[in-house]
């Protein structure tokens, strides 16, 4: 049957009195209501052509689909949660916008826990929330390492994905750059520009993010037979005040490092701001790099030479890896790890040590 005309759908839409179903906008498409649903899963057994014809139908009789109705024949909500507790950190913004919209394009709806999820007190809180059958699915993004939420959510069969943080103990589907092969990428430019004495401002230790940081940057400086002694490390919180306390410590030094690799931008503009407060001048008194490339990183007031993660991409590999388990189109027992390729961007804080360290 031809689809009919966009005028008799107007027509129709003109004189219904009762709230249009997909019935309606089937019965008006000249489709089945199957087609409808498929439509409005964007499943990718129906043509382009025929699902923007069925949405513009759809859009013209003000046709709403309902997640409600939808879920009780597919025991399917089309919610997945992203679970964060860390949104002071402007890191994690810039996650949200494009996870959201990945699984926009996948026909699902985000929501956010913003709870406190880690933790032995509050553990059994979190997953009261994650586990009320509110979502189909859970993205991880700032799990510790000692977590007990990714195992317990796999012993109760809720399909979760890990982006940007990993756990050791617990096997899952994960997005995630290769954090130790960019910290010793940036090391091998912190070398190249003649530093010896390097200091370095980590994230916490309890983070795969931290630990593997610290570990590449090691690896990196060592094979030029420079050390990293403990008298040039602080850690702390991926936050601003980390850096900025961190900064003020190893330039009190007596011989303080002559560049500061940082665990992540925002430690970065932190210990920039201790930085000029102090009448330092950064390159020429001492070089600092970051990790993540956050937008902000480029920004002319800090010009931050950094690592960059692939973010976006990320986020779509992220959203594609749940969903395809929340469908079942993954094989049980079967972990897929997407790990993504780091690269250094160059800026203005990297230079040449001081002259007087040489």
């Amino acid at each position: 049957m031809p689809p009919k005309p966009v005028n008799a759908v107007r027509s129709l839409r003109e004189t219904a009195l009762a709230s249009v179903t997909g019935h309606d906008v089937a019965r008006a498409a000249g489709v089945s209501q199957s087609t409808v649903s498929r439509a409005f899963r964007n499943d990718a057994r129906l043509s382009q052509t025929k699902r923007a014809h069925v949405l513009e139908v759809a859009k013209t009789l003000g046709y709403t689909p309902s997640h409600l109705g939808r879920s009780l024949v597919t025991r399917l909500t089309r919610t997945v949660g992203m679970a964060v507790t860390d949104l002071e950190n402007p890191f994690y913004p810039h996650v949200v916008a494009p996870l959201h919209d990945a699984l926009a394009g996948l026909g699902y709806r985000m929501v956010l826990f913003m709870e406190r999820l880690e933790g032995a007190e509050s553990d059994q809180q979190a997953l009261d929330r994650l586990l009320d059958r509110s979502t189909d699915g859970i993205v991880l993004t700032t799990t510790l390492l000692g977590s007990g939420i990714p195992r317990e959510l796999a012993r109760r069969g809720l399909p979760f994905v890990f982006l940007v943080r990993v756990t050791d103990d617990v096997g899952g589907d994960c997005a995630v750059v290769d954090n130790a092969l960019g910290a010793s990428l940036m090391a091998a430019e912190i070398l190249r520009h003649g530093h010896r004495r390097v200091g370095a401002i980590f994230g916490p230790a309890d983070t795969s993010t931290g630990r593997d940081r610290e570990r590449g940057l090691r690896a990196g400086i060592g094979v030029a037979d420079v050390e990293l002694p403990d008298e040039l490390v602080r850690r702390g919180p991926y936050g601003v005040g980390t850096g900025d306390q961190g900064m003020e410590r190893l330039m009190d030094l007596p011989m303080p490092p002559t560049a500061i690799f940082c665990g992540n931008d925002t430690i970065a503009i932190g210990a920039l701001n201790a930085a000029r407060r102090r009448g330092i001048e950064v390159p020429g008194d001492v070089s600092l790099v970051g990790f993540d490339d956050l937008p902000m990183a480029g920004w002319d007031v800090f010009q931050l030479t950094t690592v960059n993660q692939p973010m976006e991409e990320m986020a779509r590999t992220a959203a594609q890896l749940l969903v395809d388990r929340v469908e079942g189109r993954s094989e049980i027992g079967q972990v897929r790890r997407a790990v993504f390729e780091p690269r250094v961007v160059m800026r203005s804080t990297l230079g040449p040590p001081p002259k007087r360290r040489v």
